[in-house]
């Protein structure tokens, strides 16, 4: 094998690992993003349930004399 060619697998096999980190690194912040927008959700129903349940016992006190 020429030095030229050892050297431009070597490259390749950098940017190979360089490439392989930019996905690994992608991934993880798309799983972090899933995770962040599920846990969101999950705080937006509970608040919207809160909401609705104490609408409620304000209409009750409001309709008792």
């Amino acid at each position: 094998m020429t030095p030229q060619v050892a050297s431009q697998k070597s490259q390749n096999s950098h940017v190979d690992l360089a490439v392989q980190a930019r996905i690994a690194a992608a991934k993880r912040k798309a799983e972090e993003k899933r995770r962040r927008r599920a846990q969101l959700a999950q705080r937006r129903e509970y608040g919207l349930a809160a909401r609705h349940a104490a609408k409620m016992r304000r209409w009750d006190k409001e309709e008792q004399p």
